[in-house]
């Protein structure tokens, strides 16, 4: 005992790094950013932050917890920020993120991460975005065993730390993203989706309800509208994913005041669904307002598609792992089975944004341009 008592009274505790990082926004406003990570025991949360080394900016909050949601301002433009996290004696080293920019904007929208395992997104960091945006279905379950719950997530960042911890990341939702046991050949006697995305809407800190939402950059003139569509069919069954999409419903709802309600030039709906499937299941009614937007992008099949839908509206399905079986839209365009994801690129007071479809080797194999709608 009394050599027990020496050991313990000499050893020393060294506090651990904090490595798993990432960055959201919790709001619509793109002046703020959250800064979250994660603790293996419950702390404070501080992070410090400038324009410099030096950092001189502190924002903190006494809580204590394990999962850290800190949100900081973001008042200049075109610089790059520094920043590290604290809780407790653990701390980070100092990491960096660009202000948003006053001319070009780089925003990259990628799907189906949680199939696209050791893909190499170097090319995504070679775009050097501002933004990263998700059409779904970021890991691949909650129940893989060591990456139940909230774990999914956590692999997710630590297989792309550095992009994570220097790029604002805002997902949307896809089914896997809530599946908490296995699906099986018929709907079981227990719900296999967490339809409310409770681990989901833990770990990410985004703007209104979270399972939808809509970010606006007002110096590009530009509205991201996240919808909650996907296996639309499955819905009332076990099997059932997402919430309520019927035209009486608040998703819906909302949806309709917020496209009427946007006065952005450029207002694009991110959803994990088919827009066929919407079409055919609502008779479309959700069509009727998809119209009023610029474009719809996807995340459902596992290719690269283009569409141009009635009207003219344009229809973007994107994937990282591009090889899974080709059923391409009525109004298909262009198509590839190749892993791809979509770079789009603003200039403040262009009369129009480029979409481009790239490999994940840089290529570029289809490009769109979309001009700003009219009043």
């Amino acid at each position: 005992m009394i050599r027990l008592l020496l050991l313990l009274a000499t050893t020393t505790i060294f506090a651990a790094p904090i490595e798993r990082i990432w960055l959201t926004h919790a709001t619509n406003d793109p002046s703020k950013i959250v800064i979250n990570w994660e603790t293996d025991m419950p702390g404070d949360s501080v992070v410090e932050f400038g324009t410099s080394e030096a950092l001189g900016q502190r924002v903190a909050s006494e809580a204590k917890v394990t999962l850290h949601h800190v949100e900081i301002p973001l008042e200049q433009r075109d610089v790059l920020y520094h920043y590290r996290v604290r809780s407790g004696d653990d701390v980070s080293t100092v990491s960096t993120f660009k202000g948003y920019p006053s001319k070009d904007l780089r925003i990259a929208i990628v799907g189906d991460w949680g199939y696209a395992t050791g893909k190499d997104v170097t090319a995504i960091v070679k775009d050097d975005v501002h933004l990263l945006l998700t059409v779904g279905d970021n890991v691949a379950s909650l129940h893989e065993k060591g990456k139940e719950g909230t774990k999914a997530f956590s692999a997710l960042i630590d297989a792309n730390r550095d992009l994570f911890r220097r790029t604002p990341f805002m997902p949307i939702l896809g089914n896997h993203d809530r599946e908490i046991t296995g699906r099986g050949p018929k709907p079981p006697a227990q719900a296999v989706y967490d339809v409310e995305a409770s681990a989901y809407r833990e770990f990410f800190a985004l703007p209104g309800d979270e399972w939808k939402w809509h970010f606006d950059l007002p110096g590009f003139d530009l509205r991201f509208i996240a919808l909650d569509l996907n296996h639309i069919q499955d819905f009332g069954t076990t099997w059932q994913t997402c919430h309520a999409w019927q035209p009486d419903s608040p998703q819906f709802q909302w949806f309709a005041e917020t496209m009427a309600a946007s006065t952005s030039g450029f207002v694009l709906t991110l959803m994990n669904e088919k827009q066929t499937q919407v079409q055919g299941l609502t008779k479309g009614a959700w069509h009727g307002h998809f119209h009023q937007g610029s474009a719809i992008i996807t995340g459902f099949g596992y290719f690269a598609d283009r569409a141009e839908l009635s009207g003219g509206l344009p229809y973007y399905n994107t994937c990282l792992k591009g090889d899974g079986d080709l059923y391409k839209d009525p109004q298909s365009k262009f198509h590839a089975r190749v892993d791809n994801y979509l770079l789009l690129t603003f200039t403040a007071g262009a009369p129009t944004m480029k979409i481009q479809f790239k490999s994940l080797r840089g290529e570029v194999l289809d490009t769109t341009e979309i001009a700003k709608r009219k009043p």
